[in-house]
């Protein structure tokens, strides 16, 4: 396939922009440059601007291919009105789009989907965000309205932050863009202490831990101006609807809308691999794209990720079984893939927190942050590109937690399940009010805005409520892990399972389908048999492979105490009478902090990224 004739991508690209009805913005070029600067990771190799007294749209691009031609900001005249555009993402039917604006008297100029998606926006206004199947976050300024529109796609794949101040509003790609100008303070009040301690890693929908600063939900989009002020909409939603085929037609449609999925995102311009860890949706995706690459006389490459002595230490549980390698073995042999593995030495995986956070803006998911943040780092010599197999276990019911009976029906959040054991680590003070109620009012929000059809079985009717708290919830923390890692190391990630048109239909997927044959994510398995080892196919669930190594947890321990030595802004907020009992019993949580992997070496891990967050950010904690 030719890669240019099905359209560019923009890739790996960083956006900021900022809107003010006071402030005479061409004074202002030393922040806006600061705020540019912020975002260089996502786009090393160019930058733009543009730039009206009261308002400046901000681009960090990757330089791939028509470097000229695809800049950005991009202009567009339509209409006696000039749109402006800022993108950061991918359309994956760009030439079904270009055909039709060609139809609509549109000319083109380059192959970039940055000028499809802008004409497309000048063409039809915000009902263009229908059209588009891709992963994005993008702005257009509308010059003779001087009012701005932003949007962000249906899954949140790519990242919009904002801040609003009386008169101005300004947005980023990344919050550090926003921390760079002076009107934005990196304040963490009652509500940041809550998100950082009762829901972290995870965030709330459309909040961050700062103060002031918010995020554009998946689906949601919003308009701007400084006469209206800001307007803000869902744009899509999942809707329940009557599945009406069968076993057969289901697995087909499963697998004709995955596999279709995959190979779009193929098309790239710049070297491409995919991430393999011998589980099935990582082998689903390599399999598929290893065909496609010998269709083309072509050789795919894959990469796994393990720690060094990792064999050694592995500890089997319910959420891991089992270790990856032999599986990971097996699969390249049965697709020919020019496979590397990528073995993480561990001090370098804790020392690696501290970068993770600078990546992420906020404490992440430990080891399984800064392992991602390594592996790009070793993929990025040879690709610019990756895909990799997130959201098949939200959208297909993979976790244990959609089969285990006492947890399923439980009335919280299954990956985060025990707010007194996080209480537990701070001091009695630290947190305001009932921490209980306020992380079930956040639960019981989700739920209670779940599409649901008349006369569904409790069963039936939980699983989509299970299905809406995993996309909201448990996927946004994983998708943000993605981006963040990928994005600072260089390497643009791609997630096929996040294709809006198989998340529509693996929602009104009845269970007994989802887990055909009584196995979790039973209808993949079925639907890609064929293509794959039966072990690999029917392999039990295993997560993002995580060190099992004492030599991490030694570091981890080292780093952590050290920074409490130091006078750590998180030293008066946390018991030590209790981290010391943790840390002298390892194993004995019986479920993990967050998620599946997050045990007591990751709770050490989590808190001392915390503690470079609040020093790294200069962060003022208002409580």
């Amino acid at each position: 396939m030719d890669a240019k004739a099905k359209g560019d991508f923009c890739f790996m690209c960083g956006i900021a922009g900022w809107v003010d009805g006071d402030i005479y913005l061409p004074d202002q070029q030393t922040v806006l440059d600061a705020m540019s600067k912020t975002l260089e990771r996502r786009g090393p190799d160019d930058h733009g601007q543009y730039l009206e007294p009261g308002m400046c749209l901000l681009h960090r691009r990757l330089a791939v291919v028509d470097p000229e031609n695809g800049r950005q900001p991009m202009a567009v005249h339509h209409g006696g009105e000039t749109y402006v555009i800022v993108y950061n993402g991918e359309l994956y039917n760009t030439d079904e789009l270009r055909v039709r604006l060609e139809a609509e008297g549109c000319t083109f100029f380059s192959h970039s989907d940055t000028e499809v998606l802008l004409n497309a926006y000048a063409v039809w206004g915000e009902d263009c965000l229908e059209e588009l199947n891709g992963i994005f976050a993008f702005a257009v300024w509308e010059q003779k309205h001087r009012r701005l529109f932003a949007a962000r796609d249906r899954m949140g794949v790519k990242p919009f932050y904002y801040v609003i101040r009386p008169h101005a509003f300004l947005f980023g790609s990344e919050v550090k863009a926003l921390l760079a100008n002076p009107l934005v303070q990196p304040i963490v009040g009652e509500e940041g202490l809550n998100q950082l301690f009762l829901l972290g890693p995870g965030a709330a929908p459309g909040k961050t831990v700062l103060r002031d600063i918010e995020e554009l939900r998946p689906g949601e989009c919003l308009t701007y101006s400084c006469e209206t002020g800001l307007q803000k909409r869902r744009w899509w939603k999942l809707h329940a609807a009557p599945h009406e085929e069968g076993e057969a037609e289901s697995i087909a449609h499963v697998r004709s809308l995955l596999t279709d999925s995959i190979r779009r995102q193929l098309v790239s311009d710049v070297p491409l691999c995919t991430l393999l860890s011998g589980g099935l949706d990582s082998s689903i995706i390599s399999a598929v794209a290893s065909k496609a690459y010998r269709e083309q006389g072509r050789t795919l490459t894959t990469y796994s990720v393990d720690y060094q002595d990792n064999a050694r230490y592995f500890k089997k549980s319910l959420f891991q079984p089992d270790p990856d390698s032999a599986f990971i073995d097996d699969m390249v042999q049965a697709i020919g893939s020019n496979h590397r593995n990528v073995v993480l030495d561990n001090r370098t995986l804790a020392d690696a927190l501290h970068d993770a956070v600078l990546a992420r803006d906020v404490a992440g998911m430990a080891d399984v942050d800064s392992s991602m943040l390594l592996l790009c780092r070793a993929i990025k010599p040879d690709y610019t590109v990756g895909i990799s197999g997130e959201c098949a276990d939200e959208i297909f019911g993979g976790y244990p937690w959609y089969h285990r009976e006492e947890i399923l029906f439980e009335e919280t959040f299954p990956w985060s399940r025990s707010v007194a054991l996080r209480l537990r680590v701070l001091q009695p003070d630290v947190l305001k009010g009932d921490s209980a109620a306020w992380v079930h009012a956040w639960y019981q929000a989700t739920v209670d805005d779940t599409d649901k059809l008349p006369g569904e079985s409790k069963k039936e009717a939980r699983m989509r409520e299970m299905f809406r708290l995993n996309t909201d919830w448990f996927m946004q923390t994983l998708l943000t892990r993605k981006d963040r890692m990928s994005m600072y190391s260089g390497v643009e990630m791609r997630v096929p399972f996040c294709d809006h048109r198989l998340v529509e239909y693996a929602y009104n997927l009845p269970w007994e389908l989802k887990s055909l044959r009584g196995r979790e994510k039973g209808i993949l398995r079925a639907a890609f048999s064929d293509c794959l080892p039966e072990r690999i196919a029917w392999r039990k669930k295993s997560p993002y492979p995580r060190t099992f190594s004492p030599v991490y947890f030694a570091r981890v321990r080292e780093l952590f105490w050290a920074a409490m030595e130091a006078d750590s802004p998180l030293k008066p907020l946390s018991n030590f009478d209790v981290l010391r009992e943790l840390e002298s019993n390892p194993d004995s949580l019986p479920e993990p902090w967050y998620g599946q992997l997050m045990r007591v070496p990751q709770i050490f891990a989590y808190l001392l990224q915390v503690h470079w967050f609040l020093v790294d950010y200069h962060v003022q904690l208002e409580n």
